[in-house]
């Protein structure tokens, strides 16, 4: 799929809320969002997606993900399937998770699970962003 990491960003508003997940060697953040009111900017360090809300301000160098993932797998606590798009870097090691969030365990609000399915559809388990030109 011949796409920029800025048009699939675009595209996951259609995903609802997600946890996103930043992991370091120190510790572990998540947040719950919709990925939405995007805007860009160009810096020095590379160009960035960045959104603002009230809990939450979120900026990603987008230069430095090499690899879109999309994974399924068992939740820890409980028994039932959980969707993930992994943001991988050139190490191929997550930068960033966007995991469906849930109500209740397990459940999903309504159309999360197929627009997840149709994202994944449309650019593969495993796809490789082109350059973002210009923000």
């Amino acid at each position: 799929m011949a796409a920029t990491l800025k048009d699939f960003l675009e595209e996951c508003h259609t995903l609802g809320l997600v946890r996103l997940i930043v992991t370091s060697d120190a510790g572990v953040l998540e947040a719950r969002v919709n990925i939405e009111k995007l805007f860009y900017a160009e810096l020095p360090k590379g160009k960035y997606a960045n959104m603002h809300s009230e809990h939450i301000e979120f900026h990603l160098n987008m230069d430095k993900i090499t690899d879109v993932r999309f994974e399924t797998g068992e939740a820890k606590r409980g028994n039932f399937t959980t969707y993930a798009i992994r943001f991988l870097d050139a190490d191929d090691k997550a930068q960033m998770s966007a995991f469906l969030q849930w109500g209740k365990p397990g459940e999903y609000a309504e159309g999360q699970i197929e627009a997840w399915s149709v994202l994944k559809d449309k650019y593969g388990e495993t796809w490789k962003p082109e350059p973002v030109e210009s923000v």
